[in-house]
């Protein structure tokens, strides 16, 4: 593995004991609260691995619960974030998972509210670095770590091209792109990070293609 920078190797600015179990925990919550796009009313999140034996101990749960409420990994707040929740009224229920998972450090979380609900995996894998693994039944590959666009597109003959094209009218370098679809001819999941921030033009145009159906960004 390549390092940028020393805080790829000592982790980040963050609270508490640990940066696999707590700021990687942490950026996994922030990024299901970027991808909801808004606070939910309920989520609950399991956990596996080491994540399920040692959660309380390395506060594991304050963390992700602290990164749902759009917490960073710094933020101070996210010692109480659990308090915080239930003072909102948002329902958080912990499980502990037995199924044995490709990476120790798992999380599934499963949020929503009445207009609509998210379920993803995701993994930390040391520094606070996580990755997610899989979101609403689609496989994919997403840091969390760079300017990202989630495209949810109907799986025909010029989609993908067509999304390409528009990110390089835009100047914009793909870092990283995946795709991912449940059955041939369906609907798919193109995944693409990128190095530069994200203009709301892009987003604009994209949504504009055909056999797009929805075009998320996520910030890094």
């Amino acid at each position: 593995m390549k390092y940028k920078s020393v805080f790829d190797i000592i982790g980040p600015v963050m609270i508490g004991p640990s940066s696999s179990h707590t700021a990687g925990a942490a950026r996994i919550g922030r990024i299901a609260r970027n991808l909801f796009r808004r606070e939910p009313k309920w989520a609950t999140i399991s956990f596996y691995g080491s994540f399920a034996k040692t959660y309380k101990g390395h506060g594991t749960d304050v963390a992700i619960v602290g990164g749902i409420l759009d917490y960073d990994t710094y933020d101070e707040r996210i010692i109480e974030s659990i308090n915080v929740a239930k003072k909102k009224g948002i329902k958080i229920k912990f499980q502990e998972e037995d199924a044995i998972t490709d990476h120790p450090n798992t999380a599934r979380i499963r949020m929503g509210d009445d207009q609509g609900e998210i379920e993803l995996v995701g993994i930390s894998i040391g520094g606070g670095k996580v990755e997610i693994i899989e979101l609403n039944g689609f496989e994919l590959k997403l840091s969390g770590h760079h300017p990202a666009i989630l495209v949810v597109h109907d799986d025909r003959f010029g989609a993908i091209a067509s999304v390409s094209n528009v990110i390089a009218k835009h100047q914009l370098n793909i870092g990283h792109m995946d795709v991912s679809r449940k059955e041939k001819g369906q609907m798919a999941l193109m995944t693409i990070e990128v190095d530069q921030p994200i203009d709301e033009a892009v987003i604009i145009e994209l949504t504009s293609l055909p056999n797009i159906t929805q075009v998320t960004r996520i910030s890094d």
